[in-house]
């Protein structure tokens, strides 16, 4: 049925996932990465 595990994964997260809670996903992402980057951006101006 499946040839991978990558495509099981693909298919289950399109029948358990809606647009909103994909867009919510990538939003939340971004957030974490900007407050990481930024964190470390600060952190290495402090100390140079």
């Amino acid at each position: 049925m499946f040839e991978s595990l990558d495509e099981q994964m693909k298919h289950d997260e399109e029948e358990t996932t809606t647009p909103k809670e994909k867009y919510m996903k990538w939003v939340l992402v971004a957030l974490v990465s900007l407050a990481v980057f930024g964190g470390l951006y600060m952190g290495v101006r402090v100390l140079g």
